[in-house]
């Protein structure tokens, strides 16, 4: 079973830029679907995006889109989240999953430890 590692989390301002990583222990996270999802405190998990495994082919939640951007580091078993024109209500613990990761969804079989974001007024 894969094992997944975020990083790259932090304190940031409104409008600032932060950039993910999700590492993989393996090489199949290159060819398999991978998702971003994040938790604000006493809300529920929300599903942020995705990069396919096919065609790499990515898909957005409509508060994010525009401003995030998913991309793959196959020679670093890594997948990148980079968020732009950040909001506090960007604020969350930030996850990225493998396993019937299905857009729009909140679900994945298998998840990393989180990473913090938080973005200040």
């Amino acid at each position: 079973q894969v094992t997944l590692v975020e990083s790259g989390g932090g304190l940031v301002q409104a409008g600032g830029s932060l950039r993910l990583s999700c590492t993989a222990s393996s090489r199949t996270i290159s060819i398999i679907t991978v998702g971003w999802f994040r938790q604000a405190p006493g809300k529920e998990r929300q599903f942020v995006g995705l990069i396919s495994g096919s065609k790499s082919s990515t898909y957005y939640a409509d508060s994010v889109k525009g401003r995030f951007t998913i991309s793959r580091d196959n020679a670093d078993n890594t997948v990148a989240l980079q968020m732009n024109s950040l909001k506090p209500e960007d604020t969350a613990v930030y996850y990225c999953a493998v396993g019937d990761v299905v857009a729009g969804l909140p679900t994945a079989r298998t998840w990393g430890q989180g990473t913090q974001v938080t973005v200040s007024p």
